[in-house]
């Protein structure tokens, strides 16, 4: 059995670095953006730490995606590739990301690897569930309602010859292997999912295609190409010129970095295949979740998009790398706003650090002519600064563990402390010139080495800065105060612009929803399906009908406070009068509701108004089930979202166990 496992070391030493090589059936979107930045941070980090690193990035340009994308553009797929691909590229150098290489899965020698690779498969028919989105087959368990999970469309039912991979002969290795590695797959809510899955065994795998053929041939049978997905994985391979002095040098990777919806590929797939092929398997695979907008996800079927290009151009990529290291947990979800970009940039990167640049360089041209002073006698104000500057061991500790907000939270702690400092010691107001140039001197070697801090974050900003003050660029190595920095600092421009919160005439919301406790609840007499509920509004009670009794008991609907709708025009339901409706989650199949949960506000007051996040409250008199029809109403991440906005009161954001994509009636 190989020894797919290299053991850890604190020695410096290489370190390989990918992000997800990304499809080029359409230009690049936030998401790719956020990746990237992220990896780059990594890769800068370890940089700075003394590691030879090795960062790839790069574009996977064949499957049907590809091609079908290429045929309705009214191009061959070359000739689309080729366009999309300079999209990609320019990302990478607007965000000023710092790869070492840019790989396509169209390039010569990729293919002739891939192809060489390709000799542990075998020939058969197969027929299964199809998702041209993912380019994979699934299981039937596997899919939500018919669709598939990630993309929310039927699947196509394909029956093809293929060549197959004998992946399940490699299950209990794999498995074996998660269980002893934790950090093999992070964060660990991942870990778990694939173990939690690889308690079924493996099945073999497809891998090669005749039903399109934008792909790479394979060179024992031209009729098939080789699966979209095998070629992608082996660019981490073919990236670093495998079998070459590259790959001896760099292999095994140290880290995947990889969107969440692509883990089963990087996690069972591709360990399999290195694993087949007598490779070590990398280190660590880590996923990260996806950009929202105010909880919505990024879709562009509902218009819910973000032009990182645009938003460069209006921030700066610094800006923007700033606000999604510090904004998103990494391996988490996290929301996008303008509102909160300018926010963060206005109060941290403007305030924070653009003043402590700014006056630092105002204070020592005005009492030096812009020549550093040298350091005099220190005191116990100025150790108390040098100690939070001497963050770095703290800082490592968070990257080690991928925690990249915490670490820039850490970094930016630094920073206001050598504000705190000269605000506390008041360099303006002091008559002695020693201990005034000591002040000033701790205060340039302070900001020299926030300088080395911020760099992985936010680099452009970073060279500013030693542009401005003639520092060196130096690594971690000269992250402690020396006394015997020299030079001088010329003017320069404002490091970061503020940016003014524009705020749009909010939308309308004319239902008046209301948090209602229900107090008594009895069957309808007439109907089988129907309860009759009193409700406790807080300054009056109403009588409800719903259509939830082959879902709650009576006794669990008991003293649940839920969410109605107040001003819905009263109705006679089978003769009993409903004032109002209550809100529920309901799950369809085949037109038949198979799952419904009512709408709760447990830590609300009785009466209270339940409102959209960024919604003016406008409601009529009385709105007809029409009028209430308007507002659609769906489920996401367990939150209740109307046009990319979330269900709340004042107390509490409204939570509904279900899955997503389910309507509220």
């Amino acid at each position: 059995m190989i020894n797919f496992k290299t053991e850890k070391t604190n020695k410096k030493s290489k370190f390989y670095i990918t992000t997800a090589i990304d499809y080029t059936n359409a230009a690049p979107h936030i998401g790719h953006a956020y990746e990237k930045i992220v990896a780059d941070v990594i890769a800068r980090f370890h940089k700075l730490d003394g590691d030879d690193v090795f960062f790839l990035t790069g574009t996977d340009e064949h499957g049907q995606k590809v091609e079908g994308a290429a045929k309705k553009a009214g191009k061959s797929p070359q000739e689309f590739c080729d366009e999309v691909v300079e999209k990609f590229k320019k990302l990478c150098e607007v965000l000023k990301i710092s790869n070492d290489r840019f790989i396509r899965t169209t390039e010569a020698e990729h293919i002739k690897k891939c192809q060489e690779i390709f000799k542990i498969v075998y020939k058969g028919e197969y027929e299964g569930l199809y998702c041209t989105g993912c380019e994979r087959y699934y299981l039937e368990k596997e899919l939500e309602d018919g669709n598939c999970p990630i993309h929310k469309r039927p699947v196509e039912t394909i029956k093809e010859e293929s060549y197959f991979f004998r992946m399940s002969q490699y299950h209990e290795m794999l498995f074996s292997h998660i269980k002893k590695n934790p950090e093999f797959i992070q964060p660990e809510i991942r870990r778990n999912e694939i173990l939690s899955r690889l308690e079924e065994p493996l099945r073999d795998l497809s891998v090669s295609r005749t039903s399109f053929k934008w792909g790479i041939p394979l060179p024992i049978d031209e009729k098939h190409i080789i699966y979209v997905w095998f070629d992608a994985l082996l660019n981490y391979l073919t990236g670093i010129d495998y079998p070459g002095e590259k790959y001896e040098k760099y292999w095994p990777a140290d880290l995947h970095v990889i969107g969440k919806d692509i883990i089963w590929f990087h996690t069972v797939i591709w360990p399999c295949i290195l694993i087949a092929a007598g490779i070590e398997l990398p280190k660590t695979i880590f996923s990260h979740g996806f950009i929202n907008i105010n909880g919505a996800k990024l879709s562009k079927s509902s218009g819910l998009v973000v032009d990182p290009f645009e938003l460069v151009d209006k921030f700066g990529s610094d800006a923007v790398r700033y606000f999604f290291v510090k904004e998103i947990p990494f391996g988490g979800d996290g929301d996008f706003s303008e509102e909160a970009m300018i926010k963060r940039i206005n109060a941290e990167l403007a305030d924070d650090l653009g003043n402590l640049v700014n006056r630092v360089s105002v204070l020592i041209h005005k009492n030096y002519n812009g020549i550093i002073p040298k350091q005099g006698k220190l005191e116990a104000k100025d150790n108390e600064l040098i100690k939070p500057i001497d963050v770095i061991d703290e800082v490592k500790k968070h990257m080690n563990k991928y925690e990249l907000n915490a670490a820039i939270t850490k970094v930016w702690q630094a920073i206001k402390e050598v504000n705190k400092y000269i605000t506390e010691s008041e360099p303006w107001k002091i008559a002695d010139e020693e201990r005034k140039a000591t002040v000033l001197y701790n205060a340039v070697e302070a900001l020299r080495i926030c300088t080395i801090l911020i760099t992985p974050f936010i680099p452009e900003a970073a060279q500013n800065i030693r542009n401005q003050y003639h520092f060196p660029e130096e690594d971690f190595s000269k992250l402690k105060f020396s006394g015997s920095l020299t030079g001088e600092i010329r003017d320069a421009g404002i490091l970061f612009r503020k940016h003014e919160i524009i705020l749009e005439k909010k939308p309308e919301l004319i239902l008046d929803l209301r948090v209602a406790k229900i107090i008594e609840v009895h069957d309808h007499p007439e109907a089988d399906k129907l309860y009759v509920l009193k409700l406790d509004l807080g300054d009056e009670e109403r009588q409800l009908v719903a259509g939830i009794r082959n879902f709650y008991e009576r006794g669990e609907l008991l003293d649940k406070n839920i969410i109605i709708v107040a001003n819905l025009k009263h109705a006679k339901l089978r003769g009993i009068e409903s004032e109002g409706m209550l809100l529920a989650a309901v799950k369809e199949v085949e037109g038949k509701d198979v799952a419904i949960k009512v709408l709760e506000a447990p830590g609300s007051e009785l009466g209270s108004q339940v409102y959209f996040e960024g919604y003016e409250i406008k409601p009529k008199k009385e709105v007809d089930f029409k009028d209430f029809q308007k507002t659609k109403m769906t489920t996401i991440g367990k939150k209740v979202v109307h046009n990319g906005s979330i269900l709340k009161t004042d107390k509490e954001e409204i939570i509904v166990d279900i899955e997503d994509g389910c309507f509220v009636s």
